[in-house]
């Protein structure tokens, strides 16, 4: 970090022009880099990041800021920033991936400025670096990863707004600093290292902190970026569910993980091939020898850097700023990822900074001590390794374009990763014909991983599907159950597939209670008890309660409508109320063609409505004309007419 000597005054109407440009440049070279992920799909969960249907109104506005849970993280401003973003292009994804087109290029106009205020050369290579380096595709291609678009933006601006301050300490620019830093770490809160970040670049210009000057006004901002982290670490833990035996480790794993993912990070930026969405997840094994090279490679380049910092302390600078960003991911704290691999490009998206932009200003104050003849040479050298750089992320965001795609690419990169094998599974059991397939990833997983919980449950309902291997489907939501005891969903499905076999339909009734009792608000297992308690007639008015529970849960349930309405359909003075119940579940299912067709049956038990009656087995017909209950009834009825 070699500091750039001030010039002498800039025109301003000059500089006004080469920010410009230079932010038409970064703009127009992102949106490039990244065009094949402009049109890309919905990826893994990125459906539950963008607003859910029942967050979509004001109220859902509200649950977003006031209800840990109803998203899947607690990052409230990015909800409220999808949740704006559903109101201005619905569910066009267009719109969200050029919004994360936008965040990516505006933060690295805003490392363009953060270096100019430091005075440091290479702004403008930093910003192009940072802006095309295919580390970043995963942060910039994934529509969940708006977090950290998002949260640089943020993040930058509050550092930026923090740099005046130390220059001319105005109270205007530290609370707006402050108030950056703030919607920061309510978009994501791996940005609470920022006022660390900002104590090394003040050691780096200084060779001290003044405790007055440096730490006090940080001292807030590190009380709100620990409560953040801790926050987040609470919910990782007890909420998405980063805990249990594959998060225990010990210290010494923990160092091993740490060491090697610098070390990783470190070759991706310097070596960006094989990149890929889910790396092979490391066996860390503290018996292994050369697993401790990787901390302590870590530790004699720290001791080499600290040697170099007694006379220029930028490398060092550096160094602290990359390991210290990335400090909330490198294994001392449990985050969910870390069950499929310790490491990802999105956990290196704010920390590559520390590098890139320290080498930019380097190679820029290198270059400038060479002889004019060679210098002319280092704008055409620099394009081809922007180019190159482009050129790469072009390649990777491709991968992004739909989630089939991406889970084949990572498979082919990570054939072991059962994860991918799962996710392609879901994809494939969606597409008709393709459930063989679909069947053939679940069990890959499985021999990669025989106690994954989600693939025996995937598994188990792609054999239900047939009668002949119901028997296999059990075992393996039985399987499910022994990895994952609350797992409501395994729960409930294997209960259906009991209750198709009558002699086990007890069997079934205890599966669906047993799934209530982990989620009682479950509607579609409500609605399941209700049909195996309704074959009793001593049991129907519990089956009739079931349904009103699963109708409270889930007012549009349409089928649960349909059941309710068969059974009050049973009792001669509940009629007008099955009538009502059939037309709820026709609202929520116009193409309900049983729906149609009991409905028709109750209105012609009724003298003045008999003709509405006929009008629904013909629309039940339509719907499904080989329903041949309809067919018959509707030739009685005309034939009675005539």
């Amino acid at each position: 970090m070699a500091q750039e000597p001030p010039v002498g005054a800039v025109n301003p109407m000059r500089a006004r022009l080469r920010n410009m440009g230079m932010a038409g440049l970064i703009f127009g070279a992102t949106f490039l880099a990244y065009l094949p992920a402009v049109h890309g799909g919905f990826l893994w969960d990125d459906e539950g990041h963008v607003t859910k249907p029942e967050l979509q109104s004001f109220h859902g506005l509200v649950r977003i800021w006031g209800e840990v849970g109803a998203t899947q993280q607690y990052y409230p401003l990015l909800h409220s920033a999808f949740w704006v973003e559903h109101r201005l292009w619905g569910d066009s994804l267009v719109g969200y991936h050029l919004m994360n087109l936008l965040l990516h290029a505006g933060a690295a106009c805003l490392v363009v400025a953060i270096m100019r205020r430091l005075a440091l050369p290479g702004a403008g290579l930093a910003g192009l670096l940072f802006a095309l380096h295919p580390v970043c595709v995963e942060s910039v291609a994934w529509i969940s990863e708006q977090k950290n678009t998002l949260s640089a933006v943020f993040y930058l601006g509050a550092m930026l707004a923090y740099l005046h301050f130390d220059r001319d300490r105005r109270r205007s620019h530290y609370y707006l600093a402050l108030g950056l830093f703030l919607l920061a770490l309510l978009s994501k809160t791996v940005t609470a290292t920022l006022p660390a970040a900002l104590l090394v670049i003040f050691w780096w210009q200084r060779a001290r902190l003044d405790w007055r000057r440096d730490v006090l006004p940080l001292a807030p901002w590190l009380l709100l970026g620990a409560c953040g982290g801790l926050f987040s670490a609470w919910m990782e833990r007890t909420i998405i569910g980063a805990g249990g035996a594959e998060f225990a480790l010990t210290p010494v794993q923990r160092g091993l993980v740490a060491g090697r993912a610098i070390c990783f990070y470190l070759g991706k930026l310097a070596w960006p091939a094989d990149l890929m969405f889910i790396y092979p997840r490391w066996n860390v094994n503290p018996a292994v020898g050369w697993q401790y090279l990787f901390p302590l490679a870590v530790l004699v380049l720290l001791a080499a850097l600290g040697w170099v910092a007694r006379r220029r302390r930028g490398p060092l600078a550096a160094f602290l700023l990359f390991v210290g960003t990335l400090f909330p991911s490198l294994g001392f704290l449990n985050v969910y990822p870390f069950v499929f691999s310790y490491v990802a490009d999105h956990f290196q998206y704010l920390a590559c900074l520390g590098i890139l932009a320290p080498v930019a200003s380097m190679l820029t104050a290198a270059t400038a001590r060479l002889p004019t003849a060679t210098r002319r040479a280092i704008p055409i050298l620099g394009g081809v390794l922007l180019t190159m750089l482009a050129v790469l992320t072009w390649r990777q965001s491709t991968q992004y374009g739909d989630a089939e795609t991406l889970f084949r690419e990572t498979l082919a990169r990570n054939p072991a990763c059962w994860m991918a094998h799962n996710n392609l599974g879901n994809i494939l059991a969606k597409i008709p014909g393709r459930l063989p397939e679909a069947m053939a990833h679940y069990e890959s997983a499985l021999q990669t991983r025989p106690d994954f919980a989600e693939a025996h449950f995937n598994l188990a309902n792609a054999l239900a599907e047939t009668p002949e291997h119901r028997p296999e489907a059990i075992v393996h939501y039985e399987a499910a159950l022994r990895g994952k005891p609350d797992y409501p969903e395994a729960h409930n499905n294997l209960g259906e597939t009991l209750a198709k076999i009558p002699e086990r339909r007890p069997q079934a009734i205890a599966q669906f209670e047993a799934a209530l009792r982990i989620n009682p608000e479950f509607a579609e297992a409500h609605n399941n008890l209700g049909v195996a308690l309704s074959s009793a007639p001593d049991r129907r008015p519990q089956a009739i309660a079931q349904f009103e529970a699963a109708l409270r849960a889930r007012p549009d349930f349409a089928e649960a409508h349909f059941n309710l309405a068969n059974l009050l359909a049973k009792t001669p003075d509940r009629l007008p109320e099955a009538i009502a119940q059939y037309e709820a579940a026709l609202r929520g299912k116009p193409d309900f063609a049983e729906a149609h067709f009991n409905l028709g049956w109750v209105l012609l038990r009724m003298p003045d409505r008999q003709q509405d009656g006929l009008a629904h087995f013909e629309a039940a017909l339509r719907i499904q004309p080989d329903l041949a209950p309809a067919r018959e009834m509707l030739d009685r009825l005309r034939a009675i007419q005539r």
